[in-house]
């Protein structure tokens, strides 16, 4: 038989306000049947308006049930930057433009074992009669001096690349460059006269300054000064890039693209120059382009170039 959720809580409330059961202290029994009643009170009566007591069978449950935090998490780990790679640019993105640097000697040196002047005529000795059983040994000729590059005259196919072609006006000064890997610069404008330095750089530009016949006064890009035959130059202009890093540009503009990097030292060949330009095309290897009047050593101020 059910009762009303009502008169089983009214019944319970009755039998604990008069000291339970019995007059004596409650048993053990009696306190946990009072604990029972007081947990289903508590709980709210389910939806066919039936109280549940709790069965004898489950065991007391003094305490609450404790409820276990929720595990941390453990913190993200920051995504690791990106390995940095090391990655020549110049302005506008593009690579890195190759470098050049010079090769050969580009200073002259002093000449080892060379005449210091005008060499003395031979001692003659004295006439001593020989006897006339003695037979007197005939000299043998001297050697004669095998032919310079200061002596050799350019062949007639050579004739267009002279230093100084013929009907050509001689205006001074005037650059010329080398002609070969071996060039004595004296000091008078003749072979009898002491050498004084031995260029071993073909190409090397030098500014002819005076003429005396077939000799010529120039002088380097280090100031040195002394005559060289005519033969030993030719009229073909070339360069020397001086004091600092010369860029080589496509166009005569210093926001142009740079085609390469050109050291202190480095010769080239002038293609062509404007006299109203500060530019001038050039060439270096196999690089072609633009480098500025200020950045080389070769031509005179506001010169014209003319393509060559």
């Amino acid at each position: 038989m059910r009762y009303p959720a009502r008169v089983v809580l009214a019944l319970a409330s009755v039998i604990t306000a008069a000291g339970g059961w019995s007059v004596g202290a409650p048993t053990d029994a009696e306190r946990d049947f009072s604990w029972r009643i007081s947990q289903a009170s508590a709980q709210p009566a389910p939806a066919s308006g039936t109280l549940r007591l709790p069965s004898q069978h489950e065991p007391p449950q003094h305490e609450p049930p404790q409820h276990e935090p929720p595990a941390r998490e453990a913190p993200a780990k920051p995504p690791a930057a990106a390995p940095r790679k090391s990655v020549h640019v110049v302005a506008g993105g593009a690579a890195k433009p190759p470098v050049v640097a010079p090769h050969g000697p580009l200073h002259p040196h002093r000449p080892t074992g060379a005449p210091t002047g005008k060499p003395a005529p031979p001692a003659v000795p004295a006439r001593i009669p020989a006897p006339a059983s003695v037979a007197v040994p005939v000299p043998a000729p001297a050697p004669q001096p095998q032919p310079s590059a200061e002596t050799k005259t350019a062949a007639p196919d050579k004739l267009p690349d002279a230093e100084k072609p013929e009907a050509a006006a001689a205006k001074l000064p005037r650059f010329a460059s080398l002609r070969s890997d071996d060039v004595n610069m004296r000091a008078g404008p003749g072979t009898r006269y002491r050498i004084d330095w031995v260029y071993k750089r073909r190409d090397l530009p030098v500014e002819i300054e005076r003429e005396f016949d077939v000799w010529r006064w120039v002088r380097d890009a280090d100031g040195i000064q002394g005559w060289v035959h005519g033969a030993t130059l030719m009229g073909r202009r070339s360069f020397i890039v001086q004091k600092a890093d010369a860029a080589l540009r496509s166009e005569a503009s210093d926001t142009a693209r740079p085609v390469a990097i050109l050291k202190p030292g480095v010769i080239g060949r002038i293609r062509s120059c404007e006299a109203s330009s500060d530019w001038c095309n050039v060439q270096a290897g196999s690089y072609r382009g633009f480098l500025r009047r200020e950045q080389f050593w070769g031509t005179l101020p506001n010169e014209a170039v003319a393509p060559g």
